[in-house]
C-alpha cells in the first residue's frame, strides 16, 4: 500500500531539518514588501522577511500560494498512486485552504484538505504527527484522526505588543487601534479551533505578564506535554523570560525557538511572541 505523502503551506512552522526528515512538502505563500515579490523559504527567510518589515515604506502584503501550484505537487506527489493529506493554516486569516481544496478537486490525486484550525509552530505539530502516522503505514483517514487529536491537545497564546499591523491588516478598525496605541494597550490572543479570540487585555506588560503566569501554572499540570515551541517578531527579551520560567519545569524537553512566519509576523507586528505546546492524552 503506498504511503500517505503530506503536504502543509509555509506558514507552517517547521524547521528544515523536520522537512527533511519527516518528508514534508511545502507549498509556499508569497510577500511583497515595497513592490519586491518573495517566494517563503526560497527566497526570503523569516528572519529576513520580519527586517525588511521593519524597514518597509509600506504596509508587507501576503499572498497565498497560485491554484496552479498545489495542482502540480498534488499531481507529483499522487504519481505513483500515493494518497495525499494537506494540511493548511487556519481560514480566519487565509484562504489557502480553500485553494487547496479547489486544487484537490481538479488534481487526478487523491487529496484530502485539512483546516488545521492554526497556524505556525501549532500547525508543525499536526505535520509532524501526521508525517509519524504515515511513515507507519496509517491510512489517509488515520492521519487526520491524528491531526484532529493534535489539534485538540494544541494550546497557541500570542502577545501583541502594538496593534498597529492588526489595523493595517484589517483585523480591527482604525478608531480602537489609535485609541489602544495611545493607551499602550497589550492583548494576547489565543488561536485554535479556526478562530482568533482576545484572552486578555490591558495597559502596558504587566496585563501579560500576569497572563502567562497563568498560562505557566496550567502547563506545570498538564500531563504529558509532548513539544513547546516559541515563535516571535524580533521579542529576544520576552522570550528569554518565557525560557526561563519553562526550562526548570520540563527540562527534558528541548524548547523550539524560532522567529515566526511572514503572515502571523505581518499581523502581530514587531515585537509580537506566541507560546505554543501540545500535549498527548
Amino acid at each position: 500500500m503506498a504511503t500517505v505523502k503530506i503536504v502543509t503551506d509555509s506558514s507552517a512552522g517547521l524547521t528544515d531539518e523536520e522537512v527533511e526528515k519527516y518528508h514534508i512538502t511545502i507549498v509556499p505563500l508569497t510577500v511583497m514588501i515595497d513592490d519586491v515579490v518573495y517566494v517563503e523559504r526560497h527566497t526570503i527567510t523569516n528572519e529576513e522577511f520580519i527586517d525588511k518589515m521593519e524597514h518597509s515604506k509600506v504596509f508587507p502584503k501576503t499572498s497565498q500560494p497560485p491554484l496552479g501550484d498545489f495542482i502540480k505537487v498534488f499531481d507529483e506527489l499522487g504519481a505513483d498512486g500515493s494518497p495525499i493529506v494537506c494540511l493548511n493554516m487556519l481560514e480566519a486569516i487565509s484562504g489557502t485552504v480553500h485553494t487547496a481544496e479547489q486544487a484537490a478537486k481538479i488534481s487526478k490525486s487523491d487529496v484530502t484538505v485539512v483546516d488545521s484550525g492554526t497556524t505556525d509552530r501549532a500547525l508543525a505539530f499536526q505535520c509532524i504527527e501526521a508525517a509519524k502516522a504515515a511513515e507507519q503505514g496509517a491510512s489517509a483517514e488515520e492521519v487526520v484522526a491524528v491531526t484532529k487529536k493534535v489539534q485538540k491537545n494544541t494550546r497557541l497564546y500570542m502577545g501583541v505588543m502594538t496593534l498597529n499591523n492588526l489595523v493595517k491588516g484589517g483585523r480591527i478598525n482604525k478608531m480602537t487601534g489609535a485609541i489602544s496605541s495611545l493607551l499602550n494597550i497589550k492583548i494576547v490572543l489565543q488561536v485554535g479551533n479556526g478562530e482568533l479570540n482576545i484572552r486578555t487585555k490591558g495597559r502596558g506588560m504587566k496585563t501579560i505578564d500576569r497572563f502567562y503566569d497563568k498560562v505557566y501554572e496550567q502547563m506545570k499540570n498538564t500531563p504529558n506535554i509532548k513539544a513547546i515551541g516559541i515563535s516571535h517578531v524580533h521579542a529576544e527579551g520576552m522570550v528569554d523570560d518565557i525560557v526561563k520560567h519553562l526550562k526548570p519545569m520540563f527540562p527534558n524537553i528541548d524548547i523550539l525557538v524560532r522567529e515566526t512566519v511572514p503572515i502571523i509576523a505581518t499581523h502581530g507586528g514587531p515585537g509580537a511572541f506566541a507560546l505554543v505546546y501540545y500535549f498527548d492524552d
